[in-house]
């Protein structure tokens, strides 16, 4: 309410023109944007100087976002390396209710005190938190032969465990990798990881199912979805229903995103889901249900291409559990090294192969 909000976002591949998309998905009344920036981040809230620019939507200074809709920004031209830090300022002039968030931001947010700050070289006597507000996603203007990637998962794409401000979540490792490398370096990576997530059913966020569309299919230039998701569905019993998903359950959703995806014209990469044996909600029995879904991944023919995330983290002397040299203490998430050695684990060759 009459606060600007300062959000760091990591690009992965650079150019000289980006637009940003913010949405209301959750909102139960309009939210007004009442200004917008754009900026490099030098550090902490601060600014790069010269780099500030002025968004617009429709050529006017801001927009009122209905509940549901989703608004892309006009283009500014900004000149953007890869792997860079941008500040995305939103001005909210009056109160906007309980927002639309991603809570594992995993970068810090400063909130000022009070009043449009979107254009000032840093936000003094902010509050901060890890989240991000509104704001979606980030367009590059590309070259006609760029593409995307999108990670689509849970909280082990979203980054749970790695360490703030590192840039150290397995799609941010990987974006990293595709940079460096000159047969990928135009392939961008958009992270659709939602900490709590699950295939069948609402826990954190919408469903898999039911965010496929928006959180996939809509993306600019997607080309390739990565996806790793379904350990929340196999270990937090109970609710909507008692019963827990089998194999077979998990198995049909995945069919059906790769029925999708495929109609859009998008490849589907199966990533093995890593283990947890130790965590609170392992099951003996939803082990055997991780086990038949990996099988399934890995021999079942059903994906354009596999990653196999749990032969990288996996204990070679348990292989029910994740290797301690990765365990943050929770034996389910990677910490920053697990991290790494998934991206490592991802052979670069899947994005350029015809």
């Amino acid at each position: 309410n009459n606060q600007t909000v300062r959000m760091i976002a990591r690009t992965s591949i650079g150019g000289q023109r980006l637009r940003i998309k913010v949405e209301n998905a959750f909102g139960a009344q309009p939210v007004t944007i009442g200004a917008a920036h754009i900026a490099l981040r030098a550090k902490d809230s601060e600014i790069v100087a010269g780099s500030d620019r002025a968004i617009t939507f429709n050529g006017k200074p801001g927009c009122i976002l209905s509940p549901g809709v989703e608004r892309v920004s006009d283009p500014v031209d900004l000149k953007v390396p890869a792997l860079a830090d941008l500040a995305v300022s939103l001005y909210f002039p009056v109160e906007t209710g309980p927002p639309t968030s991603h809570g594992t931001g995993l970068h810090t947010t400063y909130i000022s005190k009070e009043g449009d700050s979107t254009g000032q070289p840093a936000l003094a006597d902010a509050t901060t938190s890890l989240s991000y507000y509104y704001l979606t996603a980030i367009d590059v203007e590309a070259p006609a032969d760029a593409r995307a990637v999108v990670t689509f998962g849970d909280s082990i794409t979203d980054g749970t465990a790695s360490t703030p401000n590192s840039n150290h979540s397995w799609p941010a490792l990987l974006a990293a990798r595709l940079a460096k490398n000159e047969k990928t370096a135009t392939i961008g990576v958009a992270n659709m990881g939602i900490s709590g997530n699950r295939v069948l059913y609402d826990g954190s966020g919408a469903s898999a199912l039911a965010r496929f569309d928006r959180d996939v299919l809509s993306q600019s230039g997607v080309q390739w979805v990565m996806l790793m998701e379904a350990i929340n569905d196999i270990g937090r019993v109970g609710t909507p229903t008692p019963e827990a998903p089998t194999a077979d359950d998990l198995i049909a959703a995945y069919r059906q995103f790769i029925d999708m995806a495929h109609t859009h014209g998008i490849k589907v990469i199966g990533c093995t889901l890593t283990p947890y044996v130790g965590a609170g909600y392992a099951r003996d029995a939803g082990e055997a249900v991780r086990e038949a879904v990996n099988t399934f991944i890995r021999t079942g023919g059903a994906f354009d291409a596999v990653v196999d995330f749990d032969t990288a983290t996996r204990d070679s002397a348990d292989p029910k559990r994740i290797r301690a040299a990765f365990d943050p203490g929770d034996h389910l998430h990677p910490n920053d090294a697990g991290y790494q050695a998934m991206a490592d684990a991802v052979d670069l060759a899947i994005f350029t192969r015809k």
